[in-house]
């Protein structure tokens, strides 16, 4: 665990974005706690939802890697390609696949008595994420990125 531990805070870049992804899942659980009144651990670890931590923890990396860098240098490119990729699967193909699994959640609800058991567990419907939550978590991301590297750098 110490090992881990040095890994982690031995590199600024890492560090920033492991907490930015912390940061947002504290978030997702503290908005759903506030907005439906009640406690639902598994936004501290689970995926979609406001704000997407996805999308904060690639652009707390690429924008530390720009403070660091350069805005010019190929590894900033390589970390923002790297972003806008997963920002675009979380918000297109994570999003496409979560409607399908509330349809067929749907289906399998009103399947009738003689349920197959391979239906016998619900699929994840919360997979993806709209645009705004990819926004709120880049923002996020950004934001811990430059004011992190500043205080830890």
């Amino acid at each position: 665990m110490k090992y881990v531990w040095e890994i982690l805070t031995a590199n600024v870049t890492l560090t920033l974005s492991v907490g930015s992804w912390v940061v947002a899942q504290v978030l997702k659980f503290l908005i759903v706690l506030l907005v439906q009144h009640k406690v639902v651990w598994r936004y501290l670890w689970t995926g979609g939802g406001m704000p997407s931590s996805h999308s904060s923890l690639v652009t707390a990396c690429a924008t530390a890697v720009g403070f660091q860098y350069g805005w010019s240098s190929p590894l900033f490119a390589l970390s923002a390609v790297f972003a806008i990729i997963v920002m675009y699967d979380a918000s297109h193909v994570r999003k496409a696949a979560g409607e399908q699994a509330r349809v067929l959640n749907y289906m399998m609800q009103n399947w009738g008595k003689m349920k197959p058991e391979i239906f016998a567990n619900e699929l994840k419907e919360l997979l993806g994420h709209t645009p705004l939550q990819v926004l709120a978590g880049a923002v996020l991301g950004v934001l811990i990125g430059a004011f992190g590297l500043r205080l830890l750098a």
